[in-house]
């Protein structure tokens, strides 16, 4: 099931976008529904995923998807992988440029690294039991979708009860196409035209290493 927003919207930042999501949660999570986790993609997701847990009284996580870029342009996403290995391939992308398994693989060896580094930074280790879980994916916009394509993926490994994805902003091709990943999804914008998350937000600032260890600090 979809919940799309037609209409582009400007948000004012990372903060009332959230609130506005969390509005839109509240008419579909059951106070019964339980147990419940919020699993941010920071940087940006892990500010959302703050508010949200904390308005729906819920245990905040992260999970981290790194994007792999073609040989060519480091921006041009072939996919996607987490911290297990689990690639989510952009197969047009690969096909189109004749990218290698080899530099692929050789890709998701070094990004697997660099997640296992980050994540052991930010919660402690890699290890995580979200089996039956109702997950609430957040993230401060999707732009390719790559990175959130692949934590969909490495979620469904996990065995959890339902998943909802809940992000302001998104293509309204990309939406259609991850609605059918999840059970539930909710995007308070769907643009036809769009470059990048941050024009649709007034104040985009960078989100620090340090503001994501203050956050999760609360939840352990």
């Amino acid at each position: 099931m979809i919940d799309i927003n037609q209409n582009s919207k400007i948000f004012e930042n990372r903060e009332a976008a959230a609130v506005l999501l969390v509005n839109e949660l509240k008419k579909i999570i059951d106070k019964k529904d339980h147990p419940i986790t919020v699993l941010a993609i920071p940087r940006g997701g892990i500010v959302l995923g703050d508010i949200i847990a904390t308005s729906l009284n819920v245990k905040l996580d992260i999970i981290i998807s790194k994007k792999i870029g073609s040989p060519d342009n480091t921006e041009l996403a072939i996919g996607a992988v987490t911290h297990d290995g689990s690639f989510f391939p952009n197969e047009d992308i690969i096909e189109k440029l004749d990218i290698s398994q080899e530099y692929i693989k050789k890709q998701i060896s070094n990004k697997v690294k660099e997640i296992e580094i980050r994540l052991n930074k930010f919660r402690g280790d890699d290890s995580y039991d979200l089996k039956n879980n109702i997950i609430i994916l957040v993230d401060d916009g999707i732009a390719t979708g790559a990175t959130t394509f692949a934590a969909i993926k490495w979620l469904r490994n996990q065995n959890p009860k339902k998943i909802i994805l809940a992000v302001p902003v998104a293509p309204r091709d990309t939406a259609n196409l991850i609605s059918k990943l999840v059970d539930k999804t909710i995007i308070l914008s769907t643009p036809l035209i769009f470059f990048a998350v941050g024009e649709f937000y007034q104040n985009f600032s960078e989100v620090t290493d340090n503001q994501v260890l203050d956050i999760m600090s609360k939840y352990r």
